[in-house]
């Protein structure tokens, strides 16, 4: 199976990468209209790991994201 290199060039990559360096909250709104409230604590090609004010750690798959928003 042939390595994809994850491509930090990009800007979604970058900002997703400086919300986990910040540690900031985010609002991430699904397709399906379900929203989740939390920390982004990593980030791979495919997924995002968020975590929520109870330490609950859920995978999302990007595909299923329809914004990321920083809450203030």
């Amino acid at each position: 199976m042939p390595t994809i290199e994850f491509d930090t060039s990009l800007p979604s990559v970058r900002q997703v990468q400086n919300l986990i360096k910040q540690t900031s909250s985010i609002e991430l709104k699904l397709m399906t209209g379900d929203t989740l409230i939390g920390r982004i604590l990593w980030q791979d090609q495919q997924c995002v790991c968020l975590v929520d004010e109870s330490n609950q750690q859920t995978t999302v798959w990007k595909q299923a994201i329809a914004y990321i928003k920083p809450k203030n």
